[in-house]
Order: C-alpha cells, then sequence, then structure tokens
C-alpha cells in the first residue's frame, strides 16, 4: 500500500510538473512513444562539454549534426541513446560507443547515512573561489576542465547543482560532483536525475569523500521530486564501481555516444600496445610531443625510456631527463655531497651539516638543533631519509637504515619550515608547489593502519602508481613520536604525520604555490640550476614563509616529475626547450 501512495503522489506531481513546463513555454515539445511530453533535442551545456538527452531526439540526423557542432577542447556526450548502432553506423568515422556503464539509484527506495562525514562537509558552491577550486581538482584528475566562470555563472542554475566538499579545518575545497535535475534541462516525464564529474582531491587525507558527494547529491534530488539519479562510469573503474554498488546502485540498459576527437581517444583506439604504457612522468611528455607534431617512439615503457624525432633533430629522454643534460650534471646531482658543494660555493645557502661517523659531534648538533635529517648521499624517491630525528638513538637506527643503501650518508640540521619543489626549465621558474608529509585523520573506528592503506590506494589512484605510503620503520617511528602504533584506533578528527619526509613516492601530497613566491626564493633555484649547469631540474628548499626571502636548499633532482605540477605548463616548456622550432606551431 505504501508503495502504491507513493506512486500516486509522483503521478501526481509528474502532472503538476509537465502542466508548469508547458506554461513556461520555454521550447517545443515533442510526444514520446509513451504518449510522455518532453522538450524535443534537449541539450544541456555543462562547461567541460554538452549532454545530449539523446530520448528527446526523434531520429539519428539530428543528433549527429548536434553531435557534429561540438566545440574545441569539449566532450560532449549524447546520453540514453536506445539504438547505438544506429547512430554508429549514421556516422562511423566520427562517433563511437562509449565504454561506460550506466547506473542507477532509485530514490523512492534510497536510505541516508547514518554517520556524518569526519574532517569535512559538502555544501552548495558558494564563491568564485569554489569555482576555481573545482576546475582545480578536475585538472589534477586529468577530467576535461570547465571555465571557473561558466561555474560560477551557473551556481543557482536550475539544472545544474554544484556540489563542493570543503576541508573543516584548512577551509580547502577537496572534492566535487555535479548534479543534473532532468525535469528542469527538459521536462523529463519521469523525473530523473543525474550525477557527473564526480571528482576528489588526490591529496585529500579524509576518507570518505567521494561517498559523501554522491549520497548528499542524492539526497538533494530526492528533496527536489527526483525519482532515480542515473551516472556513467568507464568499465574498468573498479573502486569507483564498488563504492556505487554499495550505495544502492544498479547497472541499467543506457548507451553513451561520443565524438571521436583527441581528448577521447583512448577510449575508441582500444587498449595500448605494451610498448605505450608509460607511467605518468613520461606520458605527459610523449603526449604533448605528439600534439605538436613530434614523432615519439617509446624505446623501454617501464623505464619510461623514449626518442622524441622532429625534422633532423632526434632526442632521447628518460621522463624529463634529457640527452640535454651532459653526464657532469648527472653525476653532480646523484651525490648529495657534492651538490652542496657546488650550490654552496654559488651563494645559495645550505643547512649546516656533520660527520656520520662522529658520534660526539651528532651528540652537539642534536642539542644544538634539537632535531636532524639523514639521508643516503645516493639514491632516490626519498629511499632511507630519515627527518625530525630528535634523539641519538634515532639517528643511530636512522645511518643503518641509511647505509644499507649507500655506505656514504649525509647528517644535517632540520631546518624548519615547509618543503618547498621549483621546476627550473632553461633557467626559469615554470611551476612551485609545497610538498607535505602523507597524514591520515582518524574517524575512532578505524586503525592507523587501515587509514595508511585507504590513503594509499588513493594516492596510488591518482598518480599510476607512483605514489604509496611504505608502512615501514620509519613509519612506526613517527606513529610512535605521536604516541600511537599501528593498529590503534586512529581518534575521531586526529590529523596524524605517519611520515616526516615530503616525498612524492612515499606518499607526500603537492600544492601549487607558483604565484606566491618571494623572488629570492626564485632566484636561489635559479642559481642553484646554474651553478650544476643543468636545463631541467626540480630544486627542493626548505622555506619558513613563501612570502619571506629566508631558505636552506635541501637537494636538486635531475629528473622532476612533471605530471605533478598540472595545469602548470611543465610538458609544453620542457618541449619548447627540445625542440624551440615548434614553439609557434604549439601556440593556441
Amino acid at each position: 500500500m505504501a508503495s502504491e501512495a507513493r506512486s500516486a503522489q509522483r503521478a501526481r506531481g509528474q502532472a503538476h510538473r509537465l502542466k508548469r513546463l508547458r506554461t513556461e513555454g520555454l521550447k517545443p515539445m515533442v510526444r514520446g512513444d509513451a504518449g510522455e511530453d518532453w522538450v524535443e533535442n534537449a541539450v544541456l551545456d555543462c562547461g567541460w562539454g554538452r549532454l545530449l538527452f539523446a530520448q528527446t531526439f526523434t531520429a539519428a540526423e539530428p543528433l549527429i549534426e548536434t553531435l557534429r557542432a561540438e566545440g574545441p577542447d569539449q566532450r560532449d556526450i549524447a546520453f540514453y541513446v536506445r539504438d547505438p548502432h544506429v547512430i554508429m553506423a549514421g556516422a562511423p568515422q566520427e562517433v563511437f560507443l562509449d565504454p561506460s556503464h550506466t547506473f542507477r539509484l532509485d530514490l523512492s527506495t534510497y536510505r541516508p547515512a547514518r554517520r556524518r562525514p569526519k574532517g569535512f562537509h559538502v555544501r552548495r558552491l558558494a564563491t568564485e573561489a569554489d569555482a576555481q577550486a573545482v576546475n582545480r581538482i578536475y585538472a589534477s584528475r586529468r577530467m576535461v576542465t570547465a571555465p571557473p566562470e561558466f561555474i560560477w555563472s551557473r551556481r543557482d542554475d536550475r539544472a545544474l547543482t554544484y556540489l563542493v566538499a570543503e576541508d573543516e579545518i584548512s577551509g580547502e575545497i577537496i572534492g566535487s560532483v555535479t548534479g543534473v535535475n532532468h525535469h528542469r534541462a527538459f521536462g523529463d516525464p519521469e523525473c530523473g536525475s543525474s550525477l557527473w564529474c564526480l571528482a576528489v582531491d588526490p591529496q585529500a587525507v579524509q576518507p570518505g569523500v567521494g561517498e559523501a558527494l554522491v549520497r548528499t547529491l542524492a539526497e538533494h534530488m530526492t528533496a527536489r521530486g527526483a525519482a532515480y539519479m542515473d551516472l556513467s562510469v568507464i568499465h574498468d573503474n573498479e573502486q569507483a564501481i564498488a563504492l556505487y554498488r554499495k550505495l544502492g546502485f544498479r547497472r541499467v540498459p543506457f548507451f553513451a555516444v561520443k565524438r571521436r576527437n583527441t581528448i577521447n581517444e583512448a577510449l575508441f583506439t582500444g587498449p595500448a600496445d605494451d610498448g605505450e604504457r608509460l607511467n605518468p612522468y613520461a606520458r605527459i611528455i610523449v603526449d604533448e610531443a605528439r600534439r605538436r607534431g613530434i614523432m615519439a617512439e617509446v624505446i623501454d615503457a617501464e623505464g619510461g625510456l623514449f626518442r622524441l624525432t622532429w625534422g633532423g633533430r632526434s632526442i632521447r629522454c628518460r621522463e624529463s631527463l634529457s640527452e640535454l643534460t651532459t653526464a657532469v650534471a648527472l653525476s653532480i646531482c646523484d651525490d648529495k655531497r657534492v651538490t652542496r658543494r657546488i650550490v654552496e660555493a654559488a651563494g645559495v645557502r645550505v643547512p649546516q651539516a656533520y660527520d656520520a661517523d662522529d658520534a660526539k659531534a651528532i651528540a652537539g648538533a642534536l642539542k644544538r638543533h634539537g632535531s636532524l635529517v639523514v639521508k643516503p648521499a645516493r639514491g632516490e624517491q626519498g629511499k632511507g631519509v630519515a627527518v625530525g630525528l630528535s634523539d641519538l638513538t634515532a639517528v643511530e637506527a636512522a645511518l643503518e637504515a641509511a647505509r644499507r643503501l649507500c655506505p656514504d650518508v649525509l647528517v644535517e640540521e632540520a631546518a624548519t619550515g615547509v618543503d618547498l619543489r621549483l621546476v627550473i626549465i632553461d633557467f626559469q621558474l615554470v611551476a612551485a608547489a609545497v610538498r607535505r608529509p602523507p597524514r591520515v585523520t582518524g574517524d575512532g573506528r578505524s586503525s592507523f593502519r587501515e587509514l595508511i592503506a585507504h590513503q594509499s590506494r588513493r594516492r596510488e589512484a591518482a598518480t599510476g602508481g607512483e605514489s604509496s605510503i611504505p608502512i615501514d620503520a620509519e613509519t612506526e617511528r613517527c606513529l610512535a613520536e605521536a604516541g600511537f602504533s599501528l593498529d590503534d584506533i586512529a581518534p575521531d578528527g586526529r590529523d596524524v604525520e605517519v611520515r616526516k619526509a615530503a616525498n612524492l613516492h612515499t606518499g607526500g601530497t603537492i600544492h601549487d604555490v607558483t604565484d606566491q613566491l618571494h623572488p629570492d626564493l626564485v632566484e636561489a633555484g635559479i642559481a642553484a640550476a646554474r651553478a650544476i649547469d643543468i636545463p631541467v631540474t626540480g630544486i627542493d628548499l626548505m622555506v619558513p614563509d613563501l612570502s619571506g626571502p629566508d631558505y636552506v636548499f635541501i637537494e636538486a633532482n635531475e629528473r622532476p616529475g612533471l605530471a605533478n605540477h598540472e595545469p602548470r605548463p611543465t610538458a609544453e616548456r620542457f618541449i619548447d626547450l627540445l625542440f624551440p622550432l615548434t614553439v609557434q606551431r604549439a601556440a593556441p
């Protein structure tokens, strides 16, 4: 009886909405096969592209023509296609069947979560800064971006709804989702809705951000009379599909059709050959080269090694390390002791160093500075680095661990401040970012081991497997300093650093600060690059204040990860350096 009452109530509501739509006189109506009415050839601009509601098109030809009107750098989606084979037959060289599944949540049976999110809250988009943050998250997830001014201008739109997740401590936007009210969009007689562009900042540490965004949107649509909420998800996105199934979504037999364009290329060309399966740091460069018409030959995908050729010029690269970097410059970066001496001679400030074999000097340094850093003289990706060592026992343990990787070890004062990475290409600053050590936020239910594993999975997904949080002696040491062990339940709302080093390969996060730097910091980075005489490098500084001139040099990386700084034009400037004659050709 309750279900019959709900159906009758929904029918009355549908009739009322259709009557109101007719009186609004928005667009011509078309009558469907079952006698229902809706707006004819309905299209909704979403900023990143348009949604074409295929059920409102009476024939294949107008739908194909509408897809052909797709704007540059946009991704249009024809959704709810009844006969995709007919559409594809009408333009086989122009459109393709999207390899995504459609899932539906029946809002009449949906039940809200009993627990509230911890460490963040979900709200409507409210400021222009929110719109900019949403676009930043899109870029970080390699999604098609939408102009922030478009998002901001649609904040009160009756068809589009933008929700954001806000960190309760920092106020930063850490996630976003877009909802479409189908009745408002085209007079949908079924009173449906759909979810688009669910994206969580890969730097976010709170668990459950995506789930909270989906749930809040479902409750928002329910309150506005929607009967269901649909979404489209790529068929192999196992993590997302698991979340949707958990929330009660079920597969439904609807299809999407898209245009064959450069944005969608990976979807219609099929799986890449083994030689094309590059990591994100090599892929971003190869993609930029091919965009300019430069031939890219993958030599060893696992090692990130490829050859770029244009005209009579051919250059081999390993990610951002190219043949333009000399063996001498490479050897300087390889040995952190030599790097220190070279940049210090050029006037760049370096931290005080101590003899790793002099226990008395180390004890005095601990008394003088309070904490020390131990790192192998040779090595990369943060391996063997221990930061913030405050007692002799911890220093001795770190020395032993570092010597297993390299017999020569550096001991330095632990400078205070934030870890700043400067990407210097052709002796110019291209990007700057603060790197922060990995941390987790307790929920009062999960152990630190579980939270670390969850955060590590998120980092792996965001970086193509290049970043994860090791659970090792250094992780246990950092937790012990905070008074916890791996299997302790993390207190609700408590933020805990699980490693001291901010290296991205060990789970650290990165936050763009290119426009916030004091000029002296930029000059120090360029001076260090010139002293080493290296054309592409990542210079690491420890900085107490980004707006001030103070810093100490930490190290130089001969192969910085350019993909970590999107949407800054790191790959573009790298190709400019290698093939300067293509710069004009690449201009929009």
